[in-house]
């Protein structure tokens, strides 16, 4: 199979929940209100529960307790529920990917700390919606879980980075990355395009950068590589002073990243990882 039919089958075997296509559509419909938004997400008990479970959480530290789903949007805003949505709805549709073929608790692990790195350093720069940035880090690799569910012998050959990067073994067995696969998929749902343009500049020998939101998916999914594999890479392997210095940041400033989101990945996996869905 080449990309495209990676893509395409990958699309008829992994659906988004309903709740999520939905809200997008009343995102975009002038005439839809907050209490429509509100009322798509009660009727989903699973994506209502996780939207109060994140609004309560470390990610926000707001100072009072958000019981209702009306209040989260008006606190967080709609197109932060739809990211956080989104991102329920995406790594509830790869939860049964088998786990003999990939270690998916480190697969998640990674994905979610890249997710959590980009937004701060989003955050850190005062750039919109730093929940997009958050979203782009936890799904830029969802292509591996496609090459895993359609193709193990080949995502194997993938998994061997005691010699050699990931992006490079995936470029000389495959031909291409899972970041193209991630793009053109979340593309295909009909995700914003603001979301695929930025998974899609994930690995800048592949795309120059252009805005500052893609620099930051660069740079934290290399951080994000090196800090969950660190008994193959040093924190800084592959990041060059260039990478950050285009942020207007420095080096320790990029250590108190990776520290600071090391010490939320625990409770955000909880939030984010499958493994925690099983209630629903």
């Amino acid at each position: 199979m080449d990309l495209q039919d990676y893509v395409d089958n990958a699309g008829d075997i992994f659906v988004l929940p309903e709740a999520v296509i939905k809200i997008k559509q009343l995102i975009d419909d002038d005439a839809a209100s907050l209490d429509d938004i509100a009322e798509v997400i009660n009727y989903d008990p699973a994506i209502m529960t996780q939207v109060l479970k994140i609004s309560n959480s470390a990610l926000y530290k707001f100072p009072n307790t958000i019981t209702t789903v009306s209040k989260a949007i008006q606190v967080i805003g709609t197109h932060s529920i739809y990211d956080l949505v989104l991102a329920y709805g995406v790594a509830s549709a790869f939860k049964d990917i088998a786990t003999d073929v990939i270690d998916l608790d480190k697969y998640w692990e990674e994905s979610v700390f890249c997710g959590l790195l980009c937004k701060y350093l989003a955050d850190e720069l005062g750039l919109k919606e730093p929940e997009k940035l958050f979203v782009c880090g936890l799904l830029h690799n969802l292509g591996e879980l496609v090459m895993v569910q359609l193709n193990p012998e080949n995502a194997k050959k993938c998994m061997d980075i005691s010699s050699k990067r990931p992006l490079q073994q995936q470029k000389q067995h495959l031909g291409f990355s899972y970041v193209d696969i991630s793009s053109r998929l979340l593309d295909l749902w009909g995700i914003p395009s603001d979301i695929v343009h930025i998974v899609e500049s994930t690995h800048g020998a592949q795309q120059e950068p252009m805005t500052q939101e893609q620099q930051v998916i660069q740079l934290g999914y290399l951080l994000a590589l090196n800090n969950i594999n660190n008994e193959h890479f040093s924190r800084f392997d592959g990041v060059t002073p260039e990478m950050y210095g285009v942020l207007n940041l420095d080096k320790e400033s990029i250590d108190n990243a990776v520290d600071f989101s090391n010490l939320q990945l625990m409770s955000a996996l909880a939030l984010f990882s499958p493994s925690s869905f099983a209630l629903f």
